[in-house]
């Protein structure tokens, strides 16, 4: 007998909700004209803890953001070693530089839960780049923002004291520019935490602990809220000193 195939991310694409189409930041930008022509062309899609939603040697066919859920970045070494770049939290939209050249992914994007993806079509990303000012302020926020987070991703790979990862690592999360959904709470667990920064889910529950004590962070049911962005992005702050 033969065994069913499930439909693929892609196959099970459709139109967003008008609630889903509230946490797509980049449509405020737009006139109603555009944003009209935009929401048009946007896709959901449900993505399942593990599923991949862009894999390295793919051509880019649409610009994806999180509406739901939790994404990480990651790509593989020439032995098989997994790099985890960073976590996309709601509001994140990614991979704008590879729409812009129309290339190949040079990383992997996976669920790390079930999430809620959105995605506009690449031709439909360039007619707003060639169309609409306030989309070209955007997707300019974007690169810059992306810039540093990963100037400081470099950073953080280079440090020793795990609880200066954990709190840098978290601090990017809560980026205002690049994932306006998060607000003051980042819902994620200790073991999904604990891929995004490479270490152990126990060493990772001694750090939050650690910078909850400091007064950076409080540890609630199923997430994290920051109380003083400051001290995470700060690395003497963050391990105590």
């Amino acid at each position: 007998m033969t065994a069913t195939r499930e439909p693929s991310l892609h196959q099970r694409r459709r139109p967003p909700r008008e609630d889903e189409l509230v946490h797509v930041p980049w449509l405020a930008a737009l006139t109603p004209a555009e944003r009209a022509r935009a929401v048009a062309d946007i896709v959901v899609t449900d993505a399942q803890a593990g599923e991949y939603v862009c894999r390295v040697g793919r051509p880019v066919t649409y610009w994806f953001g999180v509406v739901e859920g939790l994404l990480k970045m990651s790509s593989e070494n020439a032995q098989g070693a997994t790099m985890t770049y960073t976590g996309i939290p709601p509001g994140g939209w990614f991979g704008e530089g590879t729409v812009i050249k129309r290339e190949t992914y040079r990383y992997n994007i996976q669920a790390l839960r079930t999430s809620v993806v959105a995605g506009i079509p690449v031709d439909s990303f360039h007619w707003l780049l060639d169309h609409s000012i306030g989309f070209n302020r955007f997707v300019m926020n974007q690169l810059n923002e992306r810039l540093g987070q990963f100037i400081a991703a470099r950073e953080i790979d280079r440090m020793a004291s795990p609880d200066v990862r954990v709190a840098r690592s978290l601090a990017s999360l809560f980026n205002p520019v690049l994932y306006p959904g998060v607000g003051e709470v980042l819902r994620i667990t200790q073991q999904e935490l604990a891929y995004l920064v490479g270490l152990s889910r126990q060493r990772v529950n001694e750090a939050l602990n650690a910078l909850q004590a400091a007064g950076a962070i409080r540890i609630e049911y199923g997430g994290v809220r920051v109380l003083d962005l400051a001290a995470l992005r700060s690395s003497v702050s963050a391990s105590g000193g």
